[in-house]
């Protein structure tokens, strides 16, 4: 390793011996990454993180002992290292990843397992990607979202207006992306809109069996109706959909209305669901009737499609440095030239609104 750039040091908690020597097998499978141990229990890893000092924890959702989200807020207390929450794709174990992710952890994966070798390849670069951009998170950003509560903001109120959209032939369409970082991003960036918001199309990187989950949460927690998007549903005002993990999100048109599609499909820009996908489906059917708008996330799926975007017609909003957890997607989207605004987090729905 003498040669390398500096390792990404990744300690593995977790009660299984087999999914402990899979996911050493597949993260080692990257030059970048470097296993310094693993650990059958949250008592063992403890002196594990004295010890090897890892840049990255993954850590099983259920586990005997002490469960994972317990050892999780003890981590955040005591020695704030990324975590990487490593679930089953059980109903139960998606709630607690969920809430993991309320309580700092960084990302969701799903375990390991044989299958054919598009599953195995896929799922091997989508650990790797999640251990790197968890190495390059921003913990404190984290816990900043945390501290935020929408609901009492006066922005709400301002944002509460009705829309100009109205009054145009085609209603207004908002597409957004987001990858690390981007489950707490959303909840504030949808807590803040009324209930008359324009339909929102989302594709934010996370495996399937969480997005429901995830979109249901949402919704009980918004003035707009949050939902894992099913084929044809229609962007309805006041409604959210947000992509099933595994699929693709398409945004169509027919006649005025909008709808989407879920469709299946390769890994694009090593991700699927896909933000550039997403874009590039809002530029060519919504043009510039569309909003496009780039979130908290690693390297840079959505960049290319939010200049197509911009180039149809479209206005387009970047999250800023400051407030992101990863600054990669919007960055990278910046750099092309594809944002119109560069704001932070709690500016976005301000500024989505005054784009109408």
């Amino acid at each position: 390793m003498s040669g390398n750039l500096k390792q990404i040091r990744v300690l593995i908690v977790d009660d299984s011996a087999v999914v402990r020597q899979t996911l050493k097998q597949v993260l080692e499978s990257d030059s970048k990454i470097t296993v310094v141990g693993t650990a059958a229990d949250p008592y063992y890893a403890v002196d594990k993180i004295k010890n090897d000092k890892p840049d990255v924890i993954t850590l099983d959702v259920e586990m005997p002992k002490m469960d994972g989200l317990t050892f999780l807020k003890k981590i955040m207390s005591q020695h704030p290292i990324p975590v990487i929450m490593v679930s089953s794709l059980t109903e139960k174990g998606s709630e607690t990843a969920l809430k993991a992710l309320e309580y700092g952890a960084v990302d969701i994966i799903t375990k390991p397992k044989l299958g054919t070798k598009d599953f195995i390849t896929e799922s091997t670069i989508r650990i790797c990607d999640a251990v790197k951009a968890a190495a390059s998170a921003r913990l404190d950003r984290i816990k900043k979202m945390h501290d935020i509560v929408p609901k009492l903001s006066a922005d709400v109120v301002i944002a509460g207006r009705t829309s100009s959209a109205m009054i145009q032939t085609t209603e207004k369409i908002v597409a957004v992306g987001a990858s690390t970082g981007g489950t707490e991003a959303l909840r504030i960036f949808l807590q803040s809109l009324p209930h008359d918001s324009p339909g929102i199309a989302i594709v934010q990187h996370m495996p399937e069996n969480f997005t429901k989950a995830f979109a249901s949460r949402l919704n009980d927690l918004c003035k707009v109706t949050v939902k894992e998007a099913e084929n044809r549903d229609r962007l309805l005002r006041g409604h959210a959909f947000i992509a099933p993990g595994n699929k693709h999100l398409l945004i169509k048109r027919s006649g005025a209305n909008y709808y989407v599609e879920v469709r299946e499909g390769p890994l694009v820009n090593r991700h699927r669901p896909s933000v550039d996908v997403l874009f590039r489906s809002a530029a060519r059917y919504a043009g510039k009737n569309a909003i496009g708008i780039i979130m908290t996330g690693m390297g840079d799926d959505g960049a290319k499609g939010m200049l197509e975007m911009k180039n149809a017609g479209a206005r387009t909003i970047a999250q800023d440095e400051s407030s992101c957890v990863v600054f990669g997607m919007p960055k990278e989207a910046i750099a092309l030239g594809a944002a119109e605004r560069i704001v932070t987090l709690s500016q976005i729905h301000n500024n989505m609104f005054a784009m109408l």
